[in-house]
Parts: C-alpha cells; structure tokens; sequence
C-alpha cells in the first residue's frame, strides 16, 4: 500500500489546499485570522531559505565536505508553521531534521553544519535559543522534554496568567519513533502529570524503509487518546493549518492544561538521510502524488491570488536563498580540523579526574610520535 493511502479515516485539519485555496474551519481559521500580510510572506521566505540550505548541506555530502546530512525536504510547513506559533520563553526538544524550527529559533543554520562534519556534538547554545542540542537516539529526547516539561511546572511557570512568564515545552520526532517504548514512557508520565508539553509527530510516512502502515493499524494521532491526551491530525504540509493547531496545543500548556498530541501529516521528499536510497522501497506514483502538495507551492500560490507577494518579492526571496547557501558552502569548507583533544571536552559539565587523566595520557602518546620523528 502505498503511504498517501493509509489509514484515511481520521479528521484532518486543513486551511490550505494543495491547490492554494483557503479552507475555513470554524476552530482553527479564527486562529490566523492576526497573520499579516508580512507574516505569510515570512511564512513563505523561511520555508524556501531553509530549504536552500537543505539541498546546499545534501551537496556538500555528496562532495566528501559532511559525514552525513539528514533533509527536511518536503517537511518546511510543519516545522516553521508550528516553531512560528511558539514564545520566546518556550522550550524545543528536536530530533535532528528540525531545520526549520532552528531558523525560528534565531539559530544561525550554519551551526548544524558542526555537527554533521563531525567538528562539534552540536555548536549552539541551547540556553540562548531555547533550542537543545539534535538528538540522534530515536525517541529518547521526548523522556528528556517531559522532564523538563515537569520541572517547568514545579517552578511556578504555568498557569500564572503573566503571558510573558508561562511557557511550553516542544517535542518533535517522527513516525518511526512513536514505536520506541520511549516515546510511550514519555506519553504515560506527561499525561499522569499534565505536563505542559506539545508532542509535535512529524509523520513523514517512512521511518527509513518501512511504512506508517507496518508501524500501526490506525492513525498515528490516537496513539494520544489512548494516554488521555487531546489529540489532533494537521495537514503537516499547510502552514497555516499547523500554526493554528500548534497555537492551540501551546497555549492550552502554558495556561495548565496539560500536553498536546498532533501529528502533522507529511511527506519526506527526500532521502532518510544521505546513507539512504528510496528508490528501493517506494514508487514513483506516490512522490509524485506529494511533490502535488508541495508546502512551498501551494503557500506561493495564495501569495500570488491574494495579491500579497510580486514577482520582486519572490526574486529577494531567491537572492537571500542562494546567497545562504553560498555562505554555507563557504562556511563548511573552511572549517579547521578539529583537535583531536577536543573528544574529551563536555563529557561532564564539570572536571572529572578519569577524563583529566585519559586526556593526559593521550597527548603523551600523541606527542611520542612527534619525538619519535625528531628522532629519526
């Protein structure tokens, strides 16, 4: 079967078209009906720069410049549509496609590049976007955000009616993950204790080769139902559909009521990750069923019938998109080797003496080799 045909039978929440129509929905349209002309055509600039430098980090794997990327390709509704919908104060847990929410975040996208030349574990500051670190364990980071999520509620910081004060915690992962026990630990203990966290699933509808369908019988979204917690299914490929529903999960959590499921229905337009070839497992059929329902596309055209956006508009937005990708470029192939020291810096947040004393012998067997050259 192939993915755009599974499990059909579950409400979905849409107010874009993959034609570019609006779609009034009497819970959600009131929701957008603030955004601005400027704010759809941001929606629209970050989702093509993000994905400018999508494609330029997937290029630069391909020249030898990254061990590995892993695109987002295809997902740049779901993620600015739903990081645009969060607070300054609000915290995000990614997985590690989450590109687009890092460019909501204030993220300089050239930092993740750290992290797949293996240069850095990460190479921003968590504190200073509210943004942690990739996770590459499937499915662990949703235990860590619930433990934040509950920490930020033992502090006071839910539910004092200061807007300026109450936050949300953020968690995004993918379909593959919600069959990690995991993720289901973190569903239990966020529900027992109406932890003040959105559960964001970006279901892509492969986890690497195996379909939704392989992974559960029914739609994904009533995993949440079955923890007690509100549940619901967004076209992941409108914007302002998952703005919406993503406003309304994060205000219920900031004013105390508890944690939001949404799966955001999408698809991965590219590769898993560069180490990976979906060629072998899906069809033609069904990529060209979704390249239909482009994110981008369909937003471009609202633009263009609602007389919001020009052709110069779209010629800037380009510009800024190619001239990211040429910093990237630039930025990736004049990264310094690392130092080989630099394995033993952050194993702790403090000094440890079993890491002090491997890293001494280390540079003492890295130095014999010097000397040994001296020698000859």
């Amino acid at each position: 079967m192939d993915a755009h045909t599974s499990a059909p039978d579950a409400e979905l929440v849409q107010l874009l078209t993959p034609e570019g129509v609006r779609v009034e929905d009497p819970t959600y349209s009131p929701l957008v009906a603030h955004l601005t002309a400027d704010d759809l055509r941001g929606f629209y600039r970050d989702m093509v720069v993000v994905r400018a430098f999508d494609n330029e980090a997937t290029s630069l794997q391909r020249q030898g410049e990254l061990a590995l990327w892993v695109q987002c390709l295809g997902q740049e509704a779901a993620q600015i549509g739903s990081g645009r919908a969060l607070a300054p104060q609000d915290y995000t847990f990614p997985a590690y496609r989450e590109h687009g929410v890092a460019l909501t975040r204030g993220l300089d996208l050239r930092e993740i590049i750290h992290l797949f030349r293996g240069f850095k574990h990460g190479g921003w500051d968590p504190v200073a976007h509210n943004f942690h670190l990739y996770t590459l364990v499937i499915g662990s980071h949703t235990l860590h955000a619930t433990g934040y999520a509950m920490g930020v509620q033992r502090d006071g910081l839910v539910g004092t009616g200061d807007p300026g004060r109450d936050m949300a915690v953020i968690v995004y992962f993918g379909d593959g993950a919600t069959s990690q026990g995991d993720v289901n630990e973190a569903l239990v203990f966020a529900a027992v204790n109406n932890a003040p966290l959105v559960f964001f699933c970006q279901n892509n509808q492969w986890a690497i080769s195996e379909p939704t369908t392989r992974q559960s019988r029914v739609p994904l979204v009533r995993r949440g139902g079955g923890f007690g917690v509100p549940s619901v299914r967004v076209d992941g490929n409108d914007v302002l559909a998952v703005h919406a529903v993503t406003l309304e999960a994060l205000e219920r959590a900031r004013t105390g009521g508890g944690p939001t499921f949404i799966e955001a229905l999408t698809y991965r337009m590219g590769a898993h990750t560069t180490s990976d070839d979906p060629t072998r497992y899906r069809s033609h059929a069904e990529e060209d069923y979704w390249r239909q329902r482009d994110p981008i596309d369909r937003l471009r055209t609202l633009l263009v019938t609602e007389g919001l956006a020009d052709d110069d508009f779209f010629a800037a937005v380009d510009a800024e998109a190619e001239a990211l990708a040429e910093a990237t470029r630039a930025f990736t192939r004049n990264l310094p080797e690392p130092p080989t020291t630099a394995m033993f810096d952050h194993v702790y947040s403090a000094p440890h003496a079993l890491v002090a004393e491997e890293r001494a012998w280390f540079e003492a067997y890295e130095q014999s080799f010097a000397t040994e050259g001296d020698a000859r």
